[in-house]
């Protein structure tokens, strides 16, 4: 096994402490941002330093390859961008904060998802839709390291999925602007050009997130082992589950203990070193 260690500022003393402990071997520079230990092996101590030191850790098989995954499956909000669509939309009705509050206790897991969407979307009721593109214009933007980490996992042949809870007004906007495969999300509906406060067909919650990544599993012919993922809430569990590596992307602590890998310090591309084994 290789232990990768990535941050913002890794100290010479933290690695050479981490490779006494993992009893790694060599340690090898992947970049500014991370480093691989190699041969090394768990240690109860690892993260509790890396916490401390504000450092990402993982251990990688040897031998993992990124062309040995055929598919990424992703959350949007705040996970694939930083913001929370819902949350922005109600900016622009002075009501951010009572949706926030909403958004964050079904991250938490402490609400029933389809029950949060009801209640953020009924005060969204009679927004006019062209708050839609000013969100995606003014506000939108991917989280750090995200378009590198598509553009590698694209240049390995995986194909792309993204799941949301979300609206397909940005996951459309989004498949085209950075070449997505597959998106799954909600339908807003809109009557004379505003917001009715409901959406069309099936609320896209978990269990939706789960059927969308079984269906093009099978299309693409992707074993569970085959399969990454990555989510930061409650509503993303499931399908995190369904994947042979999973990934918790400065998520809540309830994902962050049920997934393969934690990502808390840096930007999306911190998948890539998991990912495979031998990045130089």
């Amino acid at each position: 096994m290789h232990l990768v260690i990535q941050g913002a500022d890794i100290e010479t003393r933290d690695l050479k402490e981490l490779a006494k402990l993992s009893g790694a071997s060599a340690i090898d520079r992947l970049s500014a941002t991370a480093f691989r230990l190699r041969g090394a092996k768990p240690a109860d101590d690892i993260a509790a330093l890396c916490s401390k030191a504000r450092l990402d850790f993982g251990f990688v098989p040897e031998g993992r390859k990124l062309s040995d995954f055929r598919l990424l499956v992703m959350d949007m909000d705040s996970t694939l961008i930083t913001m929370e669509t819902i949350d922005e939309l109600a900016d622009m009705v002075n009501i951010k904060a009572e949706v926030a509050r909403i958004t964050e206790r079904a991250m938490r897991g402490e609400i029933e998802y389809d029950q949060s969407l009801r209640e953020r979307l009924a005060l969204l009721k009679g927004l006019d839709q062209s708050a839609l593109l000013r969100v995606y214009e003014e506000r939108l933007k991917f989280s750090p390291g995200a378009e590198r980490m598509l553009a590698a996992v694209q240049a390995a042949g995986v194909k792309t999925l993204l799941v949301s809870g979300g609206f397909t007004y940005m996951t459309d906007r989004l498949k085209t602007r950075v070449r997505l495969d597959h998106t799954h999300s909600n339908v807003l509906e809109i009557i004379n050009g505003k917001l009715t406060g409901q959406v069309l067909g099936e609320i896209v919650n978990a269990d939706a997130k789960l059927a969308a990544l079984k269906r093009i599993a099978a299309e693409t012919g992707a074993a569970p082992a085959e399969i990454a993922g990555v989510g930061d809430g409650a509503n993303d569990l499931k399908f995190l589950a369904a994947c042979g590596v999973s990934f918790a992307y400065h998520a809540k602590p309830v994902v962050r203990e049920k997934t393969t890998y934690a990502i808390n310090h840096t930007g999306l591309d911190a998948m890539l070193c998991l990912l495979s084994a031998e990045q130089d």
